[in-house]
């Protein structure tokens, strides 16, 4: 197994621009996940009726699970944040099945997770700010006593930092394990079946691991990032 090679995403050219700005194979996924969900969105509200049936029930049912997500877990009055979390579900889970197209997973990509935690983190900020003030928001740094604001800080930092490692982390590991996988099933098929002309050990075992890692891994982390953005600017938005 001499010949595996685990690296980040490929740079596929440069714009020669700012000193040369280069486009990997991230940025071309992501596009493609995007221009799918795209298509999706026009396919499922194309020829709307009053009457919805068909894919424009599938939909309409779709936003009713979101909107009821957000009210059960960021409180009334938080629907406007709906779309954003929509929107980071389908990227999210998109990006990261992108591997069962021979794609690299948008979201083993620690730029891709981190961008939008730091979106998250300004929502936090500003959602902070406009319920509290700045004062309010500064004075919570010093709760529950004075001597407690380094580590205040240090956590308000660490908020975007957990997000994205937790979820790059798990596809990122989940893409190392299955390419060490592979390699070890060509080696082993190689050994025990060296007389045939294909790895046969590695038809079918990598495929049920499939699920687990591309599947089920995908929605989980999907679901968990949404989830701690709602419940992070649903707090914010407390005014205790």
């Amino acid at each position: 197994m001499g010949d595996i090679a685990i690296n980040g995403p490929r740079v596929l050219f440069e714009i020669p621009i700012l000193g040369g700005l280069p486009i990997t194979e991230t940025m071309r996924n992501a596009w493609i996940v995007m221009l799918f969900i795209l298509c999706l969105c026009l396919f499922l509200t194309s020829r709307m009726e009053k009457v919805p049936k068909g894919k424009q029930a599938i939909a309409e049912k779709a936003v009713q699970m979101i909107d009821n997500l957000v009210d059960g877990t960021m409180g009334p009055g938080c629907r406007g944040f709906s779309p954003y979390i929509a929107t980071l579900l389908m990227f999210s889970f998109c990006g990261s099945l992108a591997s069962l197209f021979f794609m690299r997973p948008v979201t083993g990509d620690l730029n891709t997770t981190l961008g939008w935690a730091l979106i998250t983190f300004v929502l936090i900020i500003v959602n902070n700010i406009k319920y509290k003030g700045v004062g309010g928001y500064l004075k919570g740094f010093l709760q529950p006593i004075f001597v407690m604001a380094p580590l205040n800080v240090l956590s308000e930092v660490a908020t975007p930092v957990s997000m994205s490692f937790r979820h790059f982390g798990n596809i990122a590991g989940g893409l190392v394990i299955t390419t060490l996988l592979l390699a070890a099933l060509k080696a082993l098929s190689g050994f025990v079946l060296g007389f045939l002309p294909v790895p046969l050990l590695q038809i079918g075992i990598p495929g049920v691991l499939s699920l687990y890692f591309d599947v089920f891994t995908s929605a989980m982390q999907a679901f968990i990032f949404s989830m701690l953005t709602m419940s992070y600017v649903g707090n914010a938005r407390s005014a205790d």
